[in-house]
């Protein structure tokens, strides 16, 4: 077959979650089944070498490149209205073009599938950016009917979509997401987490959150259950890091810090390289992500394969992923999130034993499973 992906989540210089999905999928596809033709597309008006070497990484020897210059932007927006096709720009020699941001053009040559990681802009559309709601909103319903097959990260968003468009039910496919255990993995070289501590302005032991800086990730029920946790240990507690780029919406989250009198003790981070997560991830004494919306949630699964305990929310995804390897709290109690802290700061066995589950449950959703499943759902296409 000649299977094309779109690129775009890969050409950014912050790559989301959505697309270390793509990388994870597309990568393991190419290399446990070498016998098709596989190809990265996108669309550059600019910046194209810059662009090329941001994608080269993860298309190695196996994945062609096809770039297409223009505005991917301007594409995208007036083929909502027009149907300008797709083909036109990147050809008719594929088989199965497969999307991994939700929106499927017009006019695509071949079999077409599209991932839908979740339902937030739906569920919780105040926690949403007004531009990638607009997007979803006049464009997704005719994405998933042009779409031959539907693919999404979990049982909960499967249950999602067809809450919210039943009229698809038969055309969805659950395919898990992975996590990279080259990437994420017991600290091999102790020594950098001291290194990327310091250039992060941590010091002493710490809670971690690794992810966007936005509302859904209910930030600040996180920093109030933080200040509950202060009051309830004797010695000087953990800091809390806060680590990841800026989404939306986020100056409350800041305000909430300085409100409840926690400057010297939360600590909001630049964007962290890659390089720089698994040290900051293997230093860690819990990893916490209480979000009240994930389709899958990568981050808990990550900082249980590098053996950190998770704190993790009840809602949504998360227990479909974390199982009975975290503590659970209520996404929407301070107070049991609090709780969650302090277990977690205090019981050094539970920790252990947290750490023991948590590799053993990561071992179970590699990238190679999640790249077998989406190939059955390419092969049902042919």
């Amino acid at each position: 077959m000649n299977i094309a992906f779109d690129a775009l989540p890969l050409i950014s210089d912050r790559i989301t979650g959505i697309g270390w999905c793509e990388a994870g999928q597309t990568m393991a596809l190419a290399r446990l089944y070498p016998e098709n033709k596989y190809t990265y597309n996108f669309f550059s008006r600019k910046d194209d070498e810059i662009k090329l070497g941001r994608i080269r990484p993860f298309a190695g020897d196996n994945i062609g490149i096809r770039l297409v210059h223009g505005s991917g932007f301007v594409y995208r927006t007036v083929s909502t209205f027009l149907p300008l096709p797709y083909s036109g720009r990147f050809g008719s020699n594929d088989d199965i073009t497969h999307f991994f941001n939700y929106i499927v053009p017009p006019g695509v040559h071949g079999k077409t599938v599209t991932t839908v990681h979740d339902m937030v802009y739906k569920a919780f559309p105040e926690t949403v950016r007004a531009r990638t709601k607009y997007m979803l909103d006049s464009g997704l319903k005719k994405s998933m009917k042009r779409a031959d097959l539907i693919v999404t990260d979990s049982e909960f968003s499967r249950r999602e979509i067809i809450r919210y468009f039943p009229q698809h039910e038969k055309k969805l496919r659950v395919v898990p997401c992975g996590v990279d255990l080259e990437r994420f993995r017991p600290c091999e070289t102790p020594e950098r987490i001291p290194e990327v501590k310091k250039n992060l302005g941590i010091d002493g032991d710490y809670f971690l959150y690794l992810g966007t800086i936005e509302p859904r990730k209910n930030l600040e029920r996180l920093i109030e259950a933080y200040h509950i946790f202060t009051q309830k240990i004797a010695e000087a507690p953990p800091k809390l890091v806060l680590a990841g780029g800026k989404g939306w919406l986020y100056d409350s989250i800041f305000a909430r810090v300085t409100e409840l009198g926690l400057a010297d003790r939360v600590i909001f981070t630049k964007y962290v390289p890659s390089e720089d997560m698994n040290p900051l991830m293997c230093g860690a004494l819990a990893f916490v992500f209480p979000s009240i919306y994930e389709g899958f949630g990568m981050p808990p699964l990550e900082a249980m394969a590098c053996g950190v305990p998770v704190l993790a929310s009840d809602a949504a995804s998360l227990p479909e992923v974390t199982g009975d390897c975290a503590v659970i709290c209520d996404a929407y109690s301070s107070e049991s999130i609090a709780d969650g802290l302090y277990r977690l700061c205090t019981d050094g066995e539970l920790r252990s034993r947290l750490n023991r589950l948590g590799l053993e449950r990561a071992r179970g959703f590699t990238w190679d499973k999640s790249a077998e499943i989406l190939y059955n759902v390419y092969k049902e296409l042919c």
